[in-house]
């Protein structure tokens, strides 16, 4: 890292950045790929230990949260695994689309003088 001096206190500073930022994105993961499949099939909340039963009749007398052990009750061909997957190769395509573009018209790009021109020219 540039400008950031080496050390054990820096290699621990950036496995702690590193620990939160893939925890948080495996909760966004694990979040994307299970809230579909509990939206449609359902979620049977009576089968969990000691709160099952409470939550079940909470659940199913609230107009509301009906759909929560029995499904939403309609056929959805794309998980949330597919979906994601789907969005990133979208993306990588997009991407390579625009590579390709800046390599055909290169010309269009440049500047009067040959150099690109950013924010600054």
């Amino acid at each position: 890292m540039p400008g950031i001096r080496p050390g054990r206190a820096t290699a621990e500073y950036s496995n702690s950045i590193l620990t939160r930022l893939t925890t948080v994105g495996a909760i966004y993961l694990a979040l994307v790929a299970f809230v579909p499949q509990f939206m449609l099939s359902g979620f049977k909340v009576g089968r969990l230990p000691w709160i099952g039963p409470l939550l079940d009749s909470f659940v199913s007398t609230t107009p509301g949260l009906a759909w929560i052990p029995t499904g939403m009750g309609y056929q959805f061909y794309f998980g949330g695994t597919s979906l994601l997957i789907l969005v990133g190769v979208a993306m990588d395509t997009v991407s390579q689309i625009e590579a390709q573009l800046v390599m055909r018209n290169y010309e269009g790009f440049l500047g009067s003088g040959g150099r690109l021109r950013g924010r600054r020219a």
